[in-house]
């Protein structure tokens, strides 16, 4: 990476992305860092949970990541592997292992950041996508800060 990384300001949100691959098909860690330095000059997320759980760490915390526009300067990109089915459509694919992964990480994360709102891409203003395929705001609704 060539790229000068920005700092992060605060965190402020954790947004959940899926890697927009084929359940059936794995997605290294490998091409996935690769998808964002083609694309960005660098890495996307912070976390990446693969199909069997394993959470994988890519970027520190204290930078910036380019996963959701408008909202980077605020927030943890978090990815897990999969958001489509085995004929390319936008479906829920996370496996149990997953679900539990992601919830452990995001329990983790609102530990560190207690301010910081969960929120799936899709979630976010002006955002056109089926990303991560489901509604973390709501799943996760007992990780959220009090009002």
């Amino acid at each position: 990476m060539n790229k000068q990384l920005k700092p992060l300001k605060k965190v402020l949100l954790l947004v959940v992305h899926c890697t927009a691959t084929k359940c059936n098909r794995p997605f290294s860690v490998e091409n996935l860092i690769a998808c964002g330095e083609a694309k960005y000059g660098q890495c996307s997320y912070h976390y990446y949970v693969r199909r069997d759980g394993e959470v994988i760490p890519l970027l520190p915390e204290t930078v910036q990541g380019v996963h959701a526009r408008h909202y980077n300067y605020c927030s943890l990109g978090i990815v897990y592997e999969g958001g489509l089915n085995e004929k390319g459509q936008a479906y829920d694919t996370r496996t149990e292992a997953q679900k539990h992964a992601l919830y452990e990480l995001l329990k983790e994360l609102t530990g560190e950041y207690p301010q910081a709102r969960i929120v799936g891409h899709c979630e976010l203003p002006h955002v056109a996508k089926d990303c991560p395929c489901y509604r973390p705001s709501c799943e996760y609704a007992n990780l959220q800060p009090k009002c």
